[in-house]
């Protein structure tokens, strides 16, 4: 998962990163390719920590609304990729069915990649879901309902449909 990231440099002091989507999440380096990849570390870190703390991790705002801010005014901005997919999180097993040839595939993938079915199946979602945009998918990492989410509370006619499409 991508996420902005401020880069500020004192002149007297090495480079200090700001995340902006992740309050309290600060990180520094001596070079601008130390402070992206300390970073990367605070991030997952970070996430990590709300994730095993029960915490829901905020949703990411954009760009724009960052660069506005007159916190950030002044730093550089930067990209950050973060694989959330190798963070610890809580597991639920679910049901869902594929065809037998599209299961072959996954199981000889997962073998090959030194993975469990449900850690290659995981992992390719997560990857997907990376590839998608902001605007496609916001508040991806946090437990609050998105209002516009189709598997949001709906009516039960609803979720059955989506029950039903899911598996």
């Amino acid at each position: 998962m991508r996420f902005p990231i401020v880069v500020h440099k004192d002149a007297d002091s090495g480079y200090g990163v700001t995340v902006p989507d992740l309050p309290g999440c600060f990180s520094a380096g001596d070079t601008l390719d130390d402070v992206i990849e300390s970073a990367r570390e605070a991030i997952a870190c970070h996430i990590e920590g709300l994730l095993m703390d029960g915490e829901p991790v905020p949703a990411r705002g954009s760009l724009e609304a960052h660069q506005a801010n007159d916190e950030y005014r002044g730093g550089v901005w930067a990209i950050a990729d973060v694989d959330i997919s190798k963070l610890s999180s809580k597991t639920k097993r679910i049901n869902i069915t594929l065809p037998e040839r599209v299961l072959a595939i996954v199981d000889q993938a997962a073998v090959r990649e030194g993975q469990s079915r449900s850690g290659l199946l995981a992992n390719a979602a997560l990857s997907y879901l990376q590839r998608q945009s902001d605007a496609d998918l916001p508040g991806l990492l946090t437990d609050r309902p998105d209002p516009n989410d189709v598997y949001g509370a709906g009516s039960e006619q609803q979720v059955h449909r989506r029950r039903e499409n899911v598996e």
